[in-house]
């Protein structure tokens, strides 16, 4: 019988959330909670041969990895968004219970359950079964504030009821109080195939509507971050950013193994002089684009590092060998990298990114100003808090002829930045407010009462 009490947490099967809910439960065991972490089959499969195969591992002591399945075949695409969230929906919350009460039977009772924000069907299974519940949102809270907002955008004839089709461009205010919100950014709205775009917003509408299975509402973000949204919002909770209380800077649930050799080449570099290139785990550019990115690095004539993911399309990276050739003595290429201990190291100079919530996070709580380079989903809004409410950054434009980012672009925007002290300085004073939330401020004294609340015994009713 386990003396420690027991918690479950099950994330979205993707790299952009099982990274910041790996991150939850090691929270959750350096607190003295057992943790049991549940990916699906597929991605347990992925994450385990990623880990093995790095060089140095995670210290994950109280944390078990386990899975159940996603409802597809072994050799079924996970890429088609709908048919994949059809399949969970119908198969999960059934294999999620069995887990539950294999565990419980086997005196592994759990306590409670932290599910993704859009896996909140996990929590209507721990409600069922008596089990505290706890809803996780990854992404900027500002993003799930707006998809409670869905039906008043509906009824105000802003968005349509079946995929979410903008049916009046416009700039809106979730709350009096928050910053108006360009339609443009809605993050179902990058979808342009219009099945995965009615599939998502279905799949958000669903997932924000089961939020009344969930006890509590917490969130990786903090007020520096976003203020008038917690203001208008009081049930979510922020407890972050996550990764700032990670001391080791080690990040679990990687989807490929990290290339740690890198970090040894930026101890080479000169101190904030490198400029570090990464595009997340699913963004994708055409060959042309990419040749643009690896010309307008060259341009700058700085030392780089730049991740190209092992499932870049190969058509994509053609041309680049003389690229490398040409920059062997200043750039480095990798397939996928420790990026919490890339942003840390003192030779980083900006941080060129996809304005993932993940890597934002790990931007501005190193102190790194970033060049914003959007591609789907929250990035877009992300970047407007980037640029707009933060200013520790710029964003790149895309050339109107060819909605390519040009080299030259590329080339301005790194001069601009680095030319300019004010991002870097305002970054570190982002960094330093947000160390302090998470030691001792707002985001430290939630946390403190969820910790609290889960260990107080539950009353029935």
């Amino acid at each position: 019988m386990d003396t420690l009490v027991h918690v479950l947490v099950i994330p979205v099967p993707a790299q952009g959330h099982v990274i910041p809910m790996m991150e939850l439960a090691k929270k959750l065991a350096r607190h003295g909670f057992k943790v049991t972490f549940v990916n699906t089959d597929f991605i347990h499969t992925v994450v385990m041969n990623a880990s093995t195969k790095n060089e140095e591992e995670d210290d994950d002591d109280g944390i078990r990895q386990v899975s159940i399945p996603d409802g597809l075949e072994l050799g079924d695409t996970r890429t088609n968004f709908g048919r994949l969230s059809e399949a969970m929906q119908r198969v999960m919350p059934q294999k999620l219970e069995e887990l539950i009460e294999k565990m419980n039977a086997d005196g592994m009772k759990i306590k409670c359950v932290f599910a993704d924000n859009c896996m909140t069907w996990a929590l209507g299974v721990a409600k069922k079964m008596g089990i505290k519940g706890v809803a996780f949102c990854p992404a900027p809270a500002t993003s799930l504030a707006l998809f409670s907002t869905i039906p008043k955008l509906i009824s105000d004839g802003i968005i349509n009821s079946n995929d979410g089709s903008i049916l009046r461009q416009q700039e809106v205010h979730l709350s009096p109080k928050m910053p108006a919100i360009s339609t443009e950014t809605f993050p179902w709205v990058c979808f342009t195939d219009m099945d995965l775009r009615r599939s998502a917003f279905q799949h958000f509408v669903t997932s924000t509507e089961d939020l009344r299975y969930a006890d509590k509402i917490i969130s990786n973000s903090s007020v520096e971050l976003e203020p008038e949204t917690f203001s208008s919002f009081p049930n979510m909770l922020p407890v972050g950013p996550l990764l700032a209380t990670n001391t080791r800077g080690n990040q679990g649930g990687n989807f490929w193994p990290e290339d740690l050799a890198c970090l040894s080449w930026l101890d080479q570099q000169p101190v904030s002089s490198v400029i570090y290139a990464a595009f997340g785990s699913s963004s994708s550019h055409d060959q042309k684009q990419v040749l643009e990115i690896a010309l307008g690095l060259e341009l700058t004539g700085k030392p780089f590092l730049w991740v190209v993911r092992p499932d870049t399309d190969k058509e994509a990276t053609e041309g680049l060998a003389s690229f490398e050739e040409r920059t062997v003595s200043r750039g480095r290429m990798v397939s996928w990298a420790p990026q919490e201990k890339v942003l840390r190291h003192p030779s980083v100079a900006c941080f060129v990114t996809h304005c993932g919530w993940n890597s934002t996070l790990q931007g501005v709580s190193n102190g790194v100003p970033l060049i914003c380079f959007p591609y789907s989903a929250d990035q877009f809004l992300n970047k407007r808090f980037i640029c707009d409410s933060w200013k520790v950054g710029l964003g790149l434009e895309k050339d109107e002829s060819t909605g390519l980012v040009r080299k030259h672009e590329i080339l301005t925007k790194v001069n601009q930045l680095l030319g300019d002290k004010i991002y870097k300085s305002r970054a570190m004073d982002m960094k330093e407010k947000l160390l302090h939330s998470v030691r001792e401020g707002s985001s430290y004294r939630n946390w403190s009462n969820i910790v609290e609340w889960i260990n107080e015994e539950q009353v029935i009713a």
